[in-house]
């Protein structure tokens, strides 16, 4: 099947003097987002060749901890959720989201 459109998500990183971020913006025009601010990012790809996840992990220097510990939490839901999506596996998605609702209880999130 050929490629008919192509959609880019483009990714807006903003350095103080130590190249620590303090700026993170994301636009995805397909999605109707443009130069939406944020505070993390968490980005992983699959490469194949090599059979191993690469990965860009970045937050602004102004995150608070407490907002930190809430995108983990979301995250791994939804890690959860689309490993799902992917696999079918219900036994192991079972025991993901246990993780998450233990992930959540430690932190005192709920």
């Amino acid at each position: 099947m050929a490629v008919t459109h192509t959609s880019e998500i483009k990714l807006k990183v903003g350095l103080d003097e130590n190249r620590i971020p303090e700026e993170l913006t994301w636009s995805a025009e397909d999605g109707g987002v443009e130069n939406e601010e944020a505070k993390a990012m968490m980005l992983s790809v699959w490469d194949s060749k090599n059979r191993e996840s690469l990965k860009i992990d970045l937050w602004t220097k102004d995150m608070p901890v407490d907002e930190m510990k809430l995108f983990f939490h979301q995250t791994l839901v939804t890690m959860a959720d689309t490993f799902f999506k992917a696999t079918q596996d219900e036994k192991m998605t079972a025991t993901m989201k246990d993780f998450c609702e233990y992930f959540a209880e430690k932190l005192e999130l709920k």
